[in-house]
């Protein structure tokens, strides 16, 4: 009788390690270089044991050109909020109303536009920011009251709501309306914020 045949057995099949070609070894080197290891000493050995092995090597490959990553723009921080206007105070309006205190600098608003009073007026205490100058007359005018135009006064009205934006608060510490001596309520005493 005969013997049957040895089955084979199936369960296990081998696998055979297919060799990197030039192009992926390559390309794995590159990436192996800008990679932080997890473990130091493990890695290291491999890295030891891979370059000592000549028979892994048999060309050495062109490392292919890794593009850094673009730099993160961080976001600007924010700016602080503008302190609230702060009202002159009771003696240094009493040496503006006296001449005790000296105004620095005059500015006369009569009969200009909205537009360009407010960009006169912006000019104007950007300078004196600038300048370093303590304590300016922003004169308005008082606008004929109760007149058929109902358009007069404008700038009486407006500066001190321009005054209150945050373009200008970061410019004038305060303002308050003059003396009569100095223009009363067509004119303004305006404080400006010193340069840091």
């Amino acid at each position: 009788m005969k013997r049957p045949a040895p089955i084979p057995d199936l369960s296990a099949p081998s696998r055979r390690k297919r060799a990197l070609s030039e192009e992926e070894r390559a390309l794995w080197e590159s990436v192996a270089r800008h990679v932080k290891p997890l473990r130091k000493k493990a890695a290291a050995a491999k890295a030891h044991a891979v370059v000592s092995d000549p028979a892994t090597h048999p060309v050495a490959a062109k490392p292919i050109p890794v593009k850094p990553a673009a730099p993160v723009k961080a976001a600007p921080a924010p700016r602080p909020p503008m302190p609230p206007l702060a009202p002159i105070g009771r003696r240094e309006r009493s040496k503006l109303s006296r001449g005790r205190q000296e105004i620095d600098a005059r500015l006369d608003l009569h009969g200009m536009t909205r537009m360009r009073a407010h960009r006169v007026l912006f000019g104007f205490l950007q300078r004196a920011h600038h300048d370093g100058l303590t304590f300016v007359l922003v004169i308005t005018g008082k606008g004929k009251v109760g007149g058929q135009d109902a358009e007069r006064g404008v700038l009486r009205r407006q500066v001190p709501e321009w005054l209150s934006l945050p373009e200008f608060r970061a410019l004038v510490v305060g303002f308050e309306e003059a003396h009569i001596g100095h223009g009363g309520e067509g004119a303004l005493y305006v404080r400006v914020r010193r340069a840091r």
